[in-house]
Protein backbone atom coordinates (compact mmCIF):
# COMPACT_ATOMS: atom_id res chain seq x y z
CA UNK A 1 0.00 0.00 0.00
CA UNK A 2 1.33 3.47 -1.00
CA UNK A 3 2.25 6.06 1.54
CA UNK A 4 -0.66 8.38 -0.09
CA UNK A 5 -3.06 5.45 0.19
CA UNK A 6 -2.12 4.92 3.91
CA UNK A 7 -2.81 8.73 4.33
CA UNK A 8 -5.66 8.71 2.90
CA UNK A 9 -7.14 4.91 5.17
CA UNK A 10 -5.20 6.83 8.00
CA UNK A 11 -7.77 10.17 7.78
CA UNK A 12 -10.67 7.98 7.13
CA UNK A 13 -10.29 5.81 10.06
CA UNK A 14 -10.29 9.24 12.09
CA UNK A 15 -13.15 10.79 10.98
CA UNK A 16 -14.77 7.51 11.54
CA UNK A 17 -13.86 8.15 15.53
CA UNK A 18 -13.92 11.35 15.86
CA UNK A 19 -17.55 12.08 14.24
CA UNK A 20 -19.74 9.84 16.47
CA UNK A 21 -16.86 11.29 19.33
CA UNK A 22 -17.90 14.88 18.97
CA UNK A 23 -21.53 14.08 18.35
CA UNK A 24 -21.82 12.33 21.79
CA UNK A 25 -19.68 15.04 23.53
CA UNK A 26 -21.97 17.91 21.90
CA UNK A 27 -25.26 15.40 23.74
CA UNK A 28 -23.83 15.57 27.08
CA UNK A 29 -23.26 19.38 26.60
CA UNK A 30 -26.87 19.28 25.80
CA UNK A 31 -27.97 17.44 28.81
CA UNK A 32 -25.86 19.52 30.86
CA UNK A 33 -27.54 22.38 29.41
CA UNK A 34 -30.98 21.14 30.22
CA UNK A 35 -30.01 19.71 33.85
CA UNK A 36 -28.48 23.37 34.60
CA UNK A 37 -31.19 25.08 33.47
CA UNK A 38 -33.70 23.11 35.09
CA UNK A 39 -31.99 24.11 38.60
CA UNK A 40 -31.86 27.62 37.72
CA UNK A 41 -35.26 28.50 36.77
CA UNK A 42 -36.04 27.27 40.09
CA UNK A 43 -34.36 29.97 41.46
CA UNK A 44 -34.49 32.92 38.98
CA UNK A 45 -37.06 34.18 36.55
CA UNK A 46 -37.63 32.28 33.24
CA UNK A 47 -37.30 35.60 31.36
CA UNK A 48 -34.51 36.31 33.87
CA UNK A 49 -32.81 32.90 32.97
CA UNK A 50 -33.52 32.94 29.18
CA UNK A 51 -31.91 36.31 29.13
CA UNK A 52 -28.49 35.94 30.71
CA UNK A 53 -28.11 32.53 28.82
CA UNK A 54 -28.56 33.83 25.34
CA UNK A 55 -26.35 37.58 25.96
CA UNK A 56 -23.84 34.82 27.02
CA UNK A 57 -24.46 32.40 24.10
CA UNK A 58 -24.02 35.87 21.56
CA UNK A 59 -20.69 37.00 23.33
CA UNK A 60 -19.14 33.52 22.31
CA UNK A 61 -21.11 33.46 18.64
CA UNK A 62 -19.57 37.12 17.86
CA UNK A 63 -15.78 36.15 16.92
CA UNK A 64 -17.26 33.89 14.78
CA UNK A 65 -19.89 36.01 12.88
CA UNK A 66 -16.87 39.19 12.51
CA UNK A 67 -14.98 36.28 10.61
CA UNK A 68 -17.89 36.10 8.37
CA UNK A 69 -18.91 39.43 7.87
CA UNK A 70 -22.17 40.78 7.26
CA UNK A 71 -23.08 39.59 4.10
CA UNK A 72 -24.65 36.53 6.10
CA UNK A 73 -26.57 38.51 7.93
CA UNK A 74 -27.84 41.53 5.99
CA UNK A 75 -28.62 38.94 3.17
CA UNK A 76 -30.60 36.48 3.98
CA UNK A 77 -33.63 34.43 1.65
CA UNK A 78 -36.87 34.46 2.50
CA UNK A 79 -36.94 36.69 5.75
CA UNK A 80 -40.58 35.93 6.42
CA UNK A 81 -39.80 32.59 7.23
CA UNK A 82 -36.59 33.84 8.78
CA UNK A 83 -38.98 35.73 11.41
CA UNK A 84 -41.45 33.08 11.70
CA UNK A 85 -38.67 30.37 12.38
CA UNK A 86 -36.94 33.34 15.26
CA UNK A 87 -40.91 33.55 16.77
CA UNK A 88 -40.90 29.80 17.03
CA UNK A 89 -37.76 28.93 18.18
CA UNK A 90 -37.95 31.54 21.11
CA UNK A 91 -41.34 30.13 22.00
CA UNK A 92 -39.69 27.07 22.26
CA UNK A 93 -37.04 27.83 24.49
CA UNK A 94 -39.20 29.34 27.00
CA UNK A 95 -41.79 26.42 26.83
CA UNK A 96 -38.81 23.96 27.49
CA UNK A 97 -37.41 25.94 30.87
CA UNK A 98 -41.09 26.39 31.52
CA UNK A 99 -41.62 22.15 31.53
CA UNK A 100 -38.25 21.37 33.18
CA UNK A 101 -40.00 23.60 35.96
CA UNK A 102 -42.80 21.24 36.53
CA UNK A 103 -42.09 17.36 35.10
CA UNK A 104 -38.85 15.40 35.25
CA UNK A 105 -35.97 15.96 33.14
CA UNK A 106 -36.54 12.35 31.41
CA UNK A 107 -40.07 13.18 30.84
CA UNK A 108 -39.43 16.75 28.79
CA UNK A 109 -36.59 15.19 26.71
CA UNK A 110 -39.16 12.43 25.37
CA UNK A 111 -41.48 14.70 24.65
CA UNK A 112 -38.91 17.01 22.41
CA UNK A 113 -37.51 13.85 20.74
CA UNK A 114 -40.69 13.47 19.29
CA UNK A 115 -39.97 16.22 17.08
CA UNK A 116 -38.54 14.40 14.38
CA UNK A 117 -41.83 12.15 14.00
CA UNK A 118 -43.92 15.66 13.95
CA UNK A 119 -41.69 16.52 11.27
CA UNK A 120 -42.03 13.72 9.36
CA UNK A 121 -45.82 14.03 9.78
CA UNK A 122 -46.29 17.40 8.49
CA UNK A 123 -43.58 17.04 5.60
CA UNK A 124 -45.78 16.08 3.15
CA UNK A 125 -48.52 18.85 3.89
CA UNK A 126 -45.61 21.52 4.25
CA UNK A 127 -43.15 20.81 2.24
CA UNK A 128 -44.31 18.63 -0.69
CA UNK A 129 -42.32 15.49 0.62
CA UNK A 130 -43.78 11.79 -0.64
CA UNK A 131 -44.15 9.27 2.86
CA UNK A 132 -45.20 5.44 2.04
CA UNK A 133 -47.01 3.36 4.27
CA UNK A 134 -43.83 2.23 6.18
CA UNK A 135 -43.29 5.66 7.65
CA UNK A 136 -46.36 6.19 8.30
CA UNK A 137 -46.58 3.46 10.30
CA UNK A 138 -43.66 4.46 12.14
CA UNK A 139 -44.86 7.78 12.49
CA UNK A 140 -48.09 6.00 13.95
CA UNK A 141 -46.57 4.16 16.29
CA UNK A 142 -44.43 7.62 17.41
CA UNK A 143 -47.47 9.11 18.73
CA UNK A 144 -48.64 6.00 20.19
CA UNK A 145 -45.66 6.78 22.38
CA UNK A 146 -46.64 10.17 22.82
CA UNK A 147 -49.92 9.74 24.03
CA UNK A 148 -48.20 6.39 26.69
CA UNK A 149 -45.65 9.23 28.26
CA UNK A 150 -48.85 11.40 29.04
CA UNK A 151 -50.46 8.64 30.30
CA UNK A 152 -53.83 10.01 29.46
CA UNK A 153 -56.26 11.29 32.41
CA UNK A 154 -57.02 14.75 33.45
CA UNK A 155 -53.16 15.10 34.01
CA UNK A 156 -52.86 15.34 30.30
CA UNK A 157 -54.53 18.92 30.18
CA UNK A 158 -52.21 20.67 33.52
CA UNK A 159 -50.11 23.84 31.91
CA UNK A 160 -46.70 21.92 31.92
CA UNK A 161 -47.83 18.93 29.81
CA UNK A 162 -49.66 21.75 27.08
CA UNK A 163 -47.26 23.83 27.17
CA UNK A 164 -44.49 20.73 26.73
CA UNK A 165 -46.26 19.22 23.53
CA UNK A 166 -46.64 23.18 22.36
CA UNK A 167 -42.88 23.50 22.67
CA UNK A 168 -42.21 20.39 20.87
CA UNK A 169 -44.23 21.60 18.13
CA UNK A 170 -42.20 24.67 18.10
CA UNK A 171 -39.44 22.90 17.55
CA UNK A 172 -40.74 20.59 15.08
CA UNK A 173 -41.23 24.01 12.99
CA UNK A 174 -37.91 24.96 13.73
CA UNK A 175 -36.47 21.92 11.88
CA UNK A 176 -38.92 21.93 9.12
CA UNK A 177 -38.09 25.53 7.92
CA UNK A 178 -34.24 24.37 8.59
CA UNK A 179 -35.26 22.10 5.41
CA UNK A 180 -36.37 25.32 3.68
CA UNK A 181 -33.54 27.48 4.61
CA UNK A 182 -30.91 25.46 3.21
CA UNK A 183 -28.47 28.18 1.85
CA UNK A 184 -28.68 29.78 5.01
CA UNK A 185 -25.35 29.50 7.27
CA UNK A 186 -25.91 27.66 10.06
CA UNK A 187 -24.56 30.89 12.27
CA UNK A 188 -26.80 32.74 10.91
CA UNK A 189 -29.63 30.74 11.70
CA UNK A 190 -27.99 30.45 15.43
CA UNK A 191 -27.38 34.21 15.69
CA UNK A 192 -31.24 35.06 14.43
CA UNK A 193 -32.60 32.63 16.99
CA UNK A 194 -30.74 33.69 20.07
CA UNK A 195 -31.09 37.01 18.89
CA UNK A 196 -35.21 36.35 19.05
CA UNK A 197 -34.39 34.72 22.70
CA UNK A 198 -32.33 37.62 24.00
CA UNK A 199 -34.93 40.20 22.81
CA UNK A 200 -37.79 38.15 24.41
CA UNK A 201 -36.04 37.71 27.48
CA UNK A 202 -35.38 41.44 28.02
CA UNK A 203 -39.01 42.12 27.50
CA UNK A 204 -40.32 39.65 30.73
CA UNK A 205 -36.96 39.63 32.37
CA UNK A 206 -38.53 42.83 34.56
CA UNK A 207 -41.80 40.83 35.75
CA UNK A 208 -39.98 37.95 37.25
CA UNK A 209 -36.69 39.71 38.41
CA UNK A 210 -34.99 37.78 41.26
CA UNK A 211 -32.07 39.66 42.51
CA UNK A 212 -28.54 38.25 42.35
CA UNK A 213 -26.48 37.87 45.17
CA UNK A 214 -22.79 36.82 43.86
CA UNK A 215 -20.74 36.77 40.88
CA UNK A 216 -21.11 33.18 41.06
CA UNK A 217 -24.77 33.06 40.12
CA UNK A 218 -23.94 35.26 37.74
CA UNK A 219 -21.20 32.94 36.39
CA UNK A 220 -23.82 29.85 36.45
CA UNK A 221 -26.62 31.91 34.30
CA UNK A 222 -23.84 33.02 31.65
CA UNK A 223 -22.37 29.36 31.41
CA UNK A 224 -25.75 28.23 30.69
CA UNK A 225 -25.47 30.34 27.17
CA UNK A 226 -21.53 28.92 26.96
CA UNK A 227 -23.23 25.14 26.83
CA UNK A 228 -25.72 25.81 24.74
CA UNK A 229 -23.64 27.55 22.37
CA UNK A 230 -20.96 24.97 22.90
CA UNK A 231 -22.96 21.97 22.41
CA UNK A 232 -24.56 23.59 19.07
CA UNK A 233 -21.15 23.82 17.76
CA UNK A 234 -20.22 20.35 18.72
CA UNK A 235 -23.09 19.11 16.97
CA UNK A 236 -22.28 20.77 13.59
CA UNK A 237 -18.47 20.06 13.74
CA UNK A 238 -20.06 16.54 13.93
CA UNK A 239 -22.23 16.74 10.61
CA UNK A 240 -19.09 18.43 9.16
CA UNK A 241 -16.83 15.44 9.24
CA UNK A 242 -18.71 12.21 9.39
CA UNK A 243 -22.30 11.90 7.45
CA UNK A 244 -25.03 12.05 8.71
CA UNK A 245 -26.56 8.49 8.97
CA UNK A 246 -23.85 7.89 11.54
CA UNK A 247 -24.01 10.67 14.07
CA UNK A 248 -27.37 11.68 13.91
CA UNK A 249 -28.83 8.52 15.59
CA UNK A 250 -26.54 9.41 18.56
CA UNK A 251 -29.22 12.39 19.43
CA UNK A 252 -30.89 9.35 21.57
CA UNK A 253 -28.14 9.29 23.85
CA UNK A 254 -29.34 12.46 25.36
CA UNK A 255 -32.62 10.91 26.84
CA UNK A 256 -29.81 8.27 28.57
CA UNK A 257 -28.38 11.55 30.31
CA UNK A 258 -31.78 13.17 30.84
CA UNK A 259 -32.41 9.77 33.07
CA UNK A 260 -28.89 9.93 34.65
CA UNK A 261 -28.91 13.83 35.73
CA UNK A 262 -32.81 13.69 36.20
CA UNK A 263 -31.93 10.71 39.13
CA UNK A 264 -28.31 12.07 40.43
CA UNK A 265 -29.48 15.46 40.35
CA UNK A 266 -32.84 16.01 41.04
CA UNK A 267 -33.24 12.23 42.69
CA UNK A 268 -36.24 11.70 39.98
CA UNK A 269 -36.93 8.24 38.99
CA UNK A 270 -38.93 7.38 35.68
CA UNK A 271 -42.23 6.19 35.27
CA UNK A 272 -42.75 2.87 33.48
CA UNK A 273 -44.99 4.71 31.36
CA UNK A 274 -42.49 7.23 30.26
CA UNK A 275 -39.99 4.34 29.80
CA UNK A 276 -42.39 2.31 26.90
CA UNK A 277 -43.18 5.48 25.39
CA UNK A 278 -40.13 6.55 25.19
CA UNK A 279 -39.38 3.02 23.58
CA UNK A 280 -41.54 3.61 21.06
CA UNK A 281 -40.01 7.56 20.46
CA UNK A 282 -37.14 6.20 19.74
CA UNK A 283 -37.74 3.08 18.02
CA UNK A 284 -39.89 5.27 15.51
CA UNK A 285 -37.45 7.63 14.88
CA UNK A 286 -34.65 5.98 14.19
CA UNK A 287 -36.89 3.68 11.59
CA UNK A 288 -38.23 7.18 10.35
CA UNK A 289 -34.17 8.44 10.34
CA UNK A 290 -32.49 5.13 8.31
CA UNK A 291 -35.78 5.03 5.90
CA UNK A 292 -35.13 8.16 4.71
CA UNK A 293 -31.48 7.69 4.42
CA UNK A 294 -32.45 4.63 2.48
CA UNK A 295 -34.75 6.41 -0.21
CA UNK A 296 -32.04 9.29 -0.35
CA UNK A 297 -29.57 7.06 -1.85
CA UNK A 298 -32.28 4.37 -4.11
CA UNK A 299 -33.15 8.06 -5.34
CA UNK A 300 -29.62 9.06 -6.12
CA UNK A 301 -29.33 6.06 -8.53
CA UNK A 302 -33.46 5.42 -9.74
CA UNK A 303 -36.53 7.67 -9.66
CA UNK A 304 -38.37 8.40 -6.21
CA UNK A 305 -41.07 6.22 -5.49
CA UNK A 306 -42.54 6.33 -1.72
CA UNK A 307 -42.34 4.10 0.50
Amino acid sequence: MSTQASAGLSIRNTAAFAGPAVMLLGMLMFALNDALGKWLVASYGLGQVVLIRSLAALLILAPFLWMAGKKPIVEVQRPGLQLARVIFSTMEVFCFYYAVMYLPLADVMTYWLAAPIYVAACAPFLLGEKVGWRRWTAIAVGFVGVIITLEPSSAMFTAPAVISIAGTAAFAFMMLSGRSLRSTPDKTLVLFQTGGAAVAGLVFAPFDWTPLNSATELFLLALLGVVAMSAHMLVNRALKISDAATVAPLQYTLLLWALVFGWWFFGEVPRLSMVLGAALIVGSGLFIFFREQQLKKRDAVLPAVPE
